[in-house]
């Protein structure tokens, strides 16, 4: 085979490899601003104004900056406020389990009518 077969077998790849990445650059190009077309649409349908702002509302504050004392009693309050509810979970339990094993068991039709 000449030289300038291999010039052209190369040059035909490398036109071959530009082309491909070329292809697939315009085809996530595509998709790209597809995707923020219904990026927009979606933003259009969501509302973003917050309505009317409390002044009073609590603000965050990062517990690094909160006391020991205040950090202990919002603690010990989640901990009442677990307790009871699972306390009243479990009532309802009791109560449906109640239901089912002491059922009332007046017959309602006389079944030799």
């Amino acid at each position: 085979m000449p030289w300038w077969s291999w010039v052209l077998i190369w040059t035909g790849l490398g036109l071959a490899l530009l082309g491909m990445l070329a292809w697939f650059g315009f085809t996530l190009f595509r998709k790209l601003m597809r995707t923020l077309r219904a990026l927009e649409d979606l933003g259009g349908m969501v509302d973003l104004d917050p309505g009317p702002v409390e002044s009073d509302a609590v603000r965050f504050t990062p517990a690094v900056f909160r006391s020991h004392q205040e950090l202990s009693d919002a603690a010990q309050l989640q901990r009442a406020a677990a307790e009871r509810r699972r306390q009243l979970r479990r009532d309802r339990l009791v109560q449906r389990s109640k239901l089912m094993t002491q059922t009332a068991l007046t017959q309602r039709t006389d079944p030799h009518a």
